[in-house]
């Protein structure tokens, strides 16, 4: 009997970061950091020598690309992102799978009671110009996003289960297509950015030649899409 691990505990924290106290930034880290690690630690050892398993962690968008005053539960999920990434390789050679479930926003009273309280907080060493900025154009925003294009809890525990009953589940499953593009594109930029400079240095292009054929596929594969991306995004402007 394959074990699998279910991890799903998790707390906000929105505001501008000058404000928020350090304690109020480690409790989301100790929940949606550490609380994966030690559930992880927990379970791992066990699927390694069975060599079965799946690991679930739901995780965000957010841990993906951050978004104005969620620096903190951003930086959270983003630690969580790369902690599983570099798992899911150490487990393939056990047979144990880690999959991350990566939901936008979801309409929920938890979140609506959360925006509620944080627009009543004074947010005590914000300058002036950040809190209007935050009161007046992300609360209102937010607010309109969740209720527009939230997704409901049963959508989020659909992709779930697709995603545990999966026999080869994969490792990133957003459970919005609206997102994937999105997502897609920053890291078909970042590819751009950095590799597009290398290459186009002489001595780089005599290194990129010196790689096996495997690897020299993959970087022209990955600068493909990135001239794709890149023609698209510069028609869209």
């Amino acid at each position: 009997c394959s074990i699998k691990l279910f991890n799903n505990a998790g707390v906000g924290l929105v505001g501008p970061v000058e404000a928020l106290s350090l304690d109020e930034m480690k409790q989301v880290f100790e929940t949606n950091f550490y609380g994966v690690v030690r559930m992880i630690k927990e379970v791992m050892p066990d699927m390694k020598s069975r060599r079965s398993g799946h690991i679930i962690v739901i995780s965000s968008v957010l841990g993906l690309h951050g978004v104005a005053f969620n620096d903190v539960y951003s930086a959270s999920k983003f630690a969580t992102e790369g902690l599983c990434e570099g798992l899911a390789i150490q487990l393939m050679n056990f047979n144990v799978n880690v999959s991350m479930i990566e939901p936008g926003p979801v309409n929920t009273e938890f979140e609506m009671k959360l925006m509620t309280e944080v627009s009543k907080k004074e947010f005590v060493g914000a300058d002036p110009e950040t809190l209007d900025h935050f009161r007046t154009f992300y609360l209102p925003t937010q607010v309109n996003l969740f209720q527009g294009l939230g997704q409901t809890p049963e959508d989020i525990a659909r992709v779930t289960k697709k995603v545990i009953e999966s026999p080869q589940p994969p490792f990133r499953n957003l459970t919005n297509p609206l997102y994937t593009p999105i997502v897609a594109l920053k890291y078909a930029l970042i590819y751009r950015e950095s590799l597009y400079p290398l290459i186009s240095h002489r001595d780089a292009e005599e290194e990129l030649f010196t790689l096996n054929p495997a690897q020299s596929g993959s970087v022209n594969v990955v600068l493909s899409v990135c001239k794709c991306v890149s023609v698209c995004v510069s028609e869209m402007l």
